[in-house]
């Protein structure tokens, strides 16, 4: 957990006026949170024994309220996860500084979305990160309104994305 936290740390780096261990003291809960859930993976890329991205998700189980308060609402039946089987959250995909631009984040993306047996993959973004919904958008993904944050988030709001797998 320590090495996936040092790859977050420097993917983000420090933003002035902010204490960045909060935000990888925030990463760490999540990413042990997420071990425990349905159908988890990670899916890692290194040079040498240096880890240098990750990606990692599971799938959405029924009860998560992953798009409660979606905006624009949705169609009918679009929140049914079918027992759990129709989505996977791709929860975090991560890339030391030093490391993008060169492919790793793209590769990790489609290691991890090509042996998933959804029918369709979610992620949560920045709202003020326009840069990567337009990467986002460039890998196929469709941006599907926006909800908002909840107690202890980093933001007032996320945007939605959904991807079709099949």
């Amino acid at each position: 957990m320590d090495e996936l936290c040092e790859v977050y740390a420097d993917a983000y780096g420090q933003v002035p006026g902010e204490d960045a261990t909060v935000k990888v003291d925030a990463f760490r809960g999540r990413a042990t949170a997420a071990l425990g859930a349905r159908n988890y993976e990670l899916v890692t890329a290194r040079v040498g024994d240096e880890l240098v991205g990750f990606v990692f998700g599971y799938s959405l189980r029924q009860d998560r309220d992953w798009f409660a308060g979606l905006q624009p609402p949705p169609e009918e039946g679009f929140t049914d996860e079918r027992g759990g089987e129709r989505t996977v959250v791709l929860a975090e995909i991560e890339v030391r500084k030093a490391w993008q631009g060169r492919g790793i984040g793209r590769g990790l993306h489609d290691s991890f979305l090509r042996g998933r047996r959804e029918e369709r993959a979610t992620l949560s973004a920045n709202p003020a990160a326009t840069g990567t919904h337009a990467l986002y958008e460039g890998w196929g993904w469709q941006r599907v309104g926006v909800v908002p944050g909840g107690p202890g988030a980093y933001y007032r709001e996320y945007v939605k994305f959904v991807r079709p797998l099949r």
